[in-house]
């Protein structure tokens, strides 16, 4: 039995199974033995390197991705929010390689990509999906784009990029595992656990993790212990905005949606914005040593950027030469703090940098 037949037959049974307590560590497994196959599968794809290659070449402050089905109007939003040209017709596959275009708000420059449309199965391949998918892993948030007409698109493209090991508005698992050479598993918890010791030790066994010292703080599910000892998920911010709604106003549009026409320009300043305040970005006025702050140009960086992340936004040979920096604003106790690389950034911090 080849891979993919072995990686079905355990869809299947996954399916069949009734979950609950008593079958929860006989699903673990076969979670954690498909997850396993699944990663062997994509290594011996990757090996054979097959079929065109996208990239996107990030600019500005952020890049976000259209991800749609074909014909839901991507290119149409693309040239809405950005004044690009991309191609825009009345058949699918319009879009044949990324098209990029640059949006700015508030000082921030955020780059919008329209991409080739997904099909169901994309994550198995389908249509050029793992080129795709593999292309929207590097984004540092998703646009999911449906139309009125076609709603039910929404779970299938979400499923298709947790299948490529997306997670959509998730934090990464507050899982951490100090492989050792021996000394069998040992698992430390800080909050009560509802799986079993035998279940996560059996799930890492699977995963031919046999020593090592694991310490859980979050009260995991199966899914997200496998994602934590995969350790190769990506963790992106999402929106999903609905699509036409100048043709059709449907009563079942899910309430997280935005609803908007990218052709009639309804609702793009709401989308706009959202997309601002996801991306979460903060402003840092630059001061030079003696001078004043520039409050005209501030430096857009994403929340939770150290000082270390500033000196690399700004030049690379500022990272080697840094001796310390100080900073006004609510991230310090009192103005003029002087602090190190590690040191982290909040809104509207006046920063300045000694190398």
């Amino acid at each position: 039995m080849d891979l993919e037949q072995q990686i079905r037959r355990l869809e299947e049974e996954i399916k069949r199974t009734p979950y609950n307590k008593a079958t929860e560590h006989h699903i673990g497994l076969l979670k954690a033995k498909l997850a396993r196959l699944r990663e062997e599968l994509e290594r011996r794809r990757a090996k054979k390197g097959k079929g065109q290659q996208y990239a996107i070449k990030k600019e500005g402050d952020a890049t976000v991705v259209l991800v749609g089905f074909p014909s839901v109007g991507k290119s149409t939003l693309l040239n809405a929010l950005t004044g690009a040209k991309s191609d825009v017709g009345d058949y699918d596959f319009t879009t044949l390689k990324p098209v990029p275009g640059m949006l700015e708000y508030k000082g921030a420059k955020i780059q919008i990509v329209d991409i080739p449309g997904i099909i169901e199965g994309a994550s198995k391949g389908r249509g050029r999906g793992r080129e795709v998918l593999a292309m929207v892993r590097n984004a540092d948030m998703i646009l999911i784009v449906v139309d009125v007409f076609n709603l039910h698109q929404i779970d299938i493209i979400k499923k298709e990029l947790y299948e490529a090991g997306i997670r959509l508005n998730q934090k990464p698992p507050e899982v951490i595992i100090k492989k050792k050479d021996r000394g069998g598993i040992k698992i430390t918890s800080t909050v009560p656990l509802s799986l079993d010791e035998r279940t996560i030790v059996e799930v890492l066994k699977e995963n031919r993790i046999h020593n090592a010292d694991v310490l859980i703080r979050e009260d995991v599910t199966i899914d997200r212990l496998i994602d934590a000892i995969l350790g190769n998920r990506v963790y992106v911010p999402s929106l999903t905005v609905v699509n036409k709604i100048d043709l059709y106003e449907p009563e079942n549009i899910p309430e997280d949606a935005i609803p908007i026409s990218a052709e009639k320009r309804i609702n793009l300043d709401l989308l706009v914005e959202k997309i601002y305040e996801k991306l979460e970005f903060i402003r840092i006025y630059l001061r030079p040593p003696g001078g004043k702050p520039d409050f005209d140009e501030p430096l857009i960086m994403r929340r939770g950027a150290t000082v270390a992340d500033v000196c690399r936004k700004l030049h690379r040979g500022m990272l080697e030469n840094f001796r310390y920096a100080k900073v006004w604003g609510k991230s310090v106790k009192f103005d003029g703090q002087r602090v190190g690389l590690d040191h982290v950034l909040e809104d509207e911090d006046i920063l300045t940098i000694y190398a």
